[in-house]
């Protein structure tokens, strides 16, 4: 039995006239063990996917079970406890709390689940140990470094030792150092303690180092294969891929200049965003060189 099934599922946003299929008919299965990147381009429905297996928004139709669960049978609080207990999140945004300590951070999940707190503070200390960030357990966040402010996320993730570990973009911020460390984790949950771990990215890093690419486009699934074999099965391989985000990404830093000018985002915001994105903009043209492709990565 799959640990994640999703059957048929479809998610509409609005309307009528105003109505969006994020999700056209969807249907996708995880085994514990298995490490699976969620890949696409922008708006194809990547995030909802995601949030839908975390049960964080419903579907509009179709079935989602976590280990044999129907999510669909179950109300609010009981969806509540679920969450707490089968899954982990891990976001580009972190949710780490700035005045709790690294220790106090990954504490909390496990306080939340009623585990006294004698339990839950050896516990966080264990899980940081996982991810070697023990001699930064007294540390706060805005202390650590990005890398390390995601390795906290990842043992927080893992307080209540849940089958499922979900991440939306973890290393949207990270260099491709950083990246590749990040994904040694992810791949030592999935492996060593056999939990099946999906990820939602834009990284080339990410997809090669995941057993499984699964690519979405315009709300369904477009394909679901090993990294080596995704060049020759998707419409879009690796090189095309990347020259496609590249533009993406150039198109998206446009906007943000004519946001700024009209007063929509704030300098602050707009300066993390342009570094975000620029650290993504580089990873993918040095993929793209990596392929072979260097006269048209330096064509950016």
């Amino acid at each position: 039995m799959p640990t994640i099934e999703l059957i048929n599922v479809v998610k509409s946003y609005g309307t009528g006239s105003t109505e969006v299929l994020a999700l056209r008919g969807i249907n996708f299965t995880a085994n514990n063990g298995e490490l699976i990147a969620i890949m696409g381009p922008s708006g194809s429905g990547k995030t909802t996917l995601l949030s839908i297996i975390g049960g964080l928004i419903r579907p509009t139709a179709g079935t989602v079970k976590l280990n044999n669960v129907d999510l669909g049978d179950l109300s609010m609080p009981e969806l509540d406890e679920l969450r707490l207990t089968t899954i982990g999140f891990v976001f580009q945004s972190l949710n780490l709390i700035p005045s709790l300590t690294a220790l106090e951070n990954v504490e909390l999940p496990m306080l939340a689940n009623d585990v006294d707190f004698g339990s839950a503070k050896r516990k966080a200390m264990d899980l940081l140990g996982i991810v070697d960030l023990d001699d930064r357990a007294h540390h706060k966040p805005g202390e650590l470094s990005g890398g390390e402010q995601q390795r906290v996320a990842i043992a927080a993730a893992l307080a209540n030792d849940p089958p499922i570990i979900l991440a939306d973009e973890p290393t949207g911020n990270l260099d491709s150092k950083n990246t590749r460390n990040l994904m040694t984790y992810f791949r030592r949950l999935s492996r060593e303690f056999n939990k099946a771990v999906i990820v939602v990215t834009h990284d080339p890093l990410v997809a090669t180092s995941s057993d499984y690419i699964c690519t979405i486009r315009d709300g369904l699934i477009e394909s679901k294969v090993q990294p080596s074999e995704f060049e020759h099965s998707s419409e879009m391989g690796y090189s095309d891929y990347f020259r496609h985000r590249i533009q993406e990404i150039d198109e998206f830093i446009e906007t943000l200049e004519l946001r700024l000018r009209r007063g929509e985002i704030s300098g602050k915001e707009y300066a993390q965003l342009l570094e975000e994105y620029t650290i993504i903009r580089k990873v993918l043209v040095g993929e793209l060189s990596k392929l072979g492709n260097i006269e048209f990565a330096q064509r950016f």
